[in-house]
């Protein structure tokens, strides 16, 4: 009599659901997820739109994209390993907030790659790689003109009618005000370009204490 595993296993072949892998196909998908991914690597390190680059997160995405192909490798080779992979991966939590949304999607371009890759689609995973990277470039690119930065102006009471002058050119969305005694402080967002001469007018104007102007993503 036929154990329950060995008719498990012969109505799975039966079905087509196991398929023998090759040292080639698995290196050759492995080869392509890396390859992709050093193209996401490249693309996030140098046009990189936030306020603070973290290379650990850019390796990182290199790492999800080799792994999801490992994984989706795995699963499409075996049935009764895919899902014990799956209740595996389903107990998984993760803990670290992404503080940059644009993180998130370059986390998903990894994984859709490397699914890609790991199902033997090379020519399409080469191909979307590259018109996302194109699409990316360019929108970055064409919106390089200006950048979001937070300005905190610390200033008499004197001084609050030219300060007013001032932050009209660049069209200030206020924050913030806020009185400490004899001193008043604004908080307001600004887009303007990095080589602008904003916090020296700022600090020109007789009555402000102290302008401090921080880059961030705008979020």
């Amino acid at each position: 009599m036929q154990s329950i595993r060995s008719v498990l296993r012969e109505s799975i072949e039966q079905l087509g659901l196991v398929e023998h892998l090759t040292v080639a196909y698995i290196l050759v998908s492995l080869a392509c997820a890396a390859i992709c991914g050093l193209i996401i690597y490249l693309v996030y390190r140098i046009f990189y739109r936030g306020a603070v680059y973290s290379e650990n997160f850019a390796v990182l995405i290199v790492l999800t994209t080799v792994v999801t192909a490992f994984i989706v490798i795995t699963i499409g080779s075996n049935l009764v390993l895919s899902l014990g992979m799956v209740g595996a991966l389903s107990i998984v939590r993760f803990r670290s907030a992404v503080k940059d949304p644009l993180d998130v999607g370059f986390l998903f371009w990894g994984i859709a790659v490397g699914i890609t890759s790991g199902a033997g689609l090379y020519p399409f995973a080469l191909i979307a790689t590259a018109a996302i990277s194109i699409l990316y470039i360019l929108f970055t690119v064409l919106g390089r003109g200006r950048n979001t930065f937070a300005i905190v102006v610390k200033y008499e009471d004197r001084a609050e009618e030219e300060l007013n002058k001032v932050l009209a050119e660049v069209h200030p969305k206020i924050r913030g005000r806020a009185r400490y005694k004899d001193e008043n402080e604004l908080t307001a967002d600004v887009k303007i370009k990095r080589d602008s001469d904003l916090v020296k007018k700022l600090n020109a104007v007789e009555g402000v204490i102290s302008a401090v102007m921080v880059e961030y993503t705008g979020e």
